[in-house]
């Protein structure tokens, strides 16, 4: 069983769901990212998505935005994400998904890109802008390193690409809460409980809910509808504002660890 679906198993017993925690590797430098990487599973992050740090993130709010600008300034690399990832894992078993953009992952090669990927330790990709009927040659090659490929559904998903992912997705499939870019909100869509259910009857894969996120109450509420509560911008913030690498990494742990209590407050009926 890969690790992904073990740890989903694991927490499914438990009645628990998952708290997914993300940060973009190399913000402020790698040194601080592996620090920031081990107080996150010390908090109880349940995984980790590792963010690929790209010039154009379309995808993604201010907030992530900066930390892919601080990244990039720093000289970060494919290469340099392996290496930490292979580093993190010398002492962990945590799954590691790693979040990006396709246009560095197609210059560096796909076939390399997923052989390095898996070496190192990585256990799933998601290419937030790669749409499920253009991934097959991708998807070619996690399948064959072992990776889990995840996709994305949004609010305005329609019957076909819902089925597209069910068939293609491996490890979650991850719900994006809310149509737009990534950040923090106050509130969620009154339709996501109906919105969900929606999915659920086409996958047996767990979900994650994910983009604004951002309080230890959002996260509870979350993991009341979800297999998984996906936490980017909020944590990344925190990140930027606190002072030096040892404060970065405590305070993200501090943080995980509220979402996650929280989050255990919510007992889970197995579906």
């Amino acid at each position: 069983m890969r690790r992904i679906e073990a740890k989903f198993a694991e927490l499914k017993k438990r009645g628990e769901a998952a708290l997914i925690p993300f940060v973009t590797a190399g913000d402020p430098d790698i040194e601080t990212t592996l620090k920031i990487l081990r107080a996150l599973e010390k908090g109880g992050a349940d995984c980790i998505e590792l963010g690929i740090p790209f010039s154009d993130p379309t995808a993604d709010g201010p907030t992530i935005q900066r930390s892919s600008e601080r990244a990039l300034k720093n000289g970060l690399s494919l290469p340099r994400i392996f290496r930490l990832v292979r580093e993190f894992r010398r002492y962990s078993e945590l799954p590691v998904i790693l979040f990006g953009y396709f246009n560095p992952i197609f210059h560096y090669g796909l076939r390399k890109f997923c052989r390095q990927a898996a070496e190192a330790g990585v256990d799933g990709m998601l290419c937030v802008d790669l749409p499920p009927e253009e991934s097959g040659e991708l998807k070619r090659w996690t399948d064959d390193e072992g990776l889990d490929l995840i996709f994305l559904l949004s609010p305005t998903s329609g019957s076909d690409r819902i089925q597209q992912v069910a068939r293609k997705g491996r490890g979650f499939i991850y719900y994006v809460s809310v149509t737009g870019v990534t950040g923090a909100r106050g509130s969620f869509d009154g339709q996501l409980r109906s919105q969900l259910a929606r999915v659920r009857k086409a996958t047996s894969l767990p979900i994650g809910v994910g983009f604004g996120i951002s309080t230890p109450q959002q996260a509870s509420w979350i993991a009341g509808l979800a297999d998984a509560a996906v936490v980017g911008s909020a944590l990344v913030e925190k990140i930027e504002k606190a002072k030096g690498s040892t404060e970065k990494a405590q305070g993200a742990g501090r943080f995980v660890a509220q979402l996650k209590r929280a989050m255990r407050q919510i007992r889970r009926v197995p579906n």
